[in-house]
């Protein structure tokens, strides 16, 4: 079994090792402390799990859970955040993850919360209500970030910095007609007329701010 951690702190991916390794013993567990660090941990075979923090360098709101869905789409995700918001939590479910726990659960409570996502179920904490349809503008949105490729996730995360599209072809390492290719299918996929205009909608999103993301004038 491989399990990637993903998080920039270290005493939290120690905390996590430590309830992982309580829980089913000898596992190959992989420490990914960003974004890029995040990518090759794939490089090394099928994973089975993916514990992810939202605000690690190189991920801004949702995007590193877009990005996962979009590229390793049988793999679970369990969100793990100090973000308690329980819409936030929900946008997690919505877009793809298996579970969500909080920081602030003690290693017994996140240890079965693994345990139940690894045998095929979910997890969020209790008071969380799942069972409420997502309104038609959330659906819409989820609808259409689910469309993205995995390196059209990353365009966006990019054109979110402020880089251009010769500093995005250099990241990439592809050509600058492609990254013009990228964002062209963004703005078409996001329903939106210009990058600037993209790159308003990507902060919406991970803000969660899903009704407004189409008023790009507010």
């Amino acid at each position: 079994m491989r399990i990637v951690i993903a998080d920039d702190h270290p005493l939290v991916r120690g905390a996590l090792r430590t309830s992982i390794t309580a829980l089913l013993g000898s596992v190959e567990i992989i420490e990914a402390g960003s974004f890029e660090e995040l990518a090759p941990a794939f490089s090394g075979g099928d994973v089975d799990l993916v514990l992810l923090d939202l605000t690690m360098p190189g991920v801004q709101g949702f995007s590193g859970l877009l990005y996962l869905r979009a590229s390793h789409p049988s793999t679970p995700v369990i969100v793990v955040s100090g973000n308690e918001d329980r819409t936030i939590i929900r946008r997690c479910i919505e877009l793809g993850a298996s579970g969500y726990i909080p920081k602030s659960l003690d290693g017994a409570a996140m240890g079965s919360a693994i345990r139940e996502v690894l045998d095929g179920g979910s997890w969020t904490p209790d008071d969380v209500d799942l069972t409420a349809a997502p309104d038609a503008a959330t659906s819409d949105m989820v609808r259409r970030l689910a469309s993205l490729t995995p390196q059209q996730v990353r365009v966006l995360m990019m054109l979110s910095t402020g880089l251009l599209n010769k500093q995005i072809a250099y990241e990439l390492s592809v050509s600058e007609a492609t990254v013009k290719a990228h964002v062209s299918a963004i703005l078409q996929k996001l329903d939106v007329d210009s990058r600037t205009q993209a790159v308003i909608a990507a902060s919406k999103i991970a803000a969660g701010q899903w009704n407004s993301v189409q008023d790009t004038s507010a």
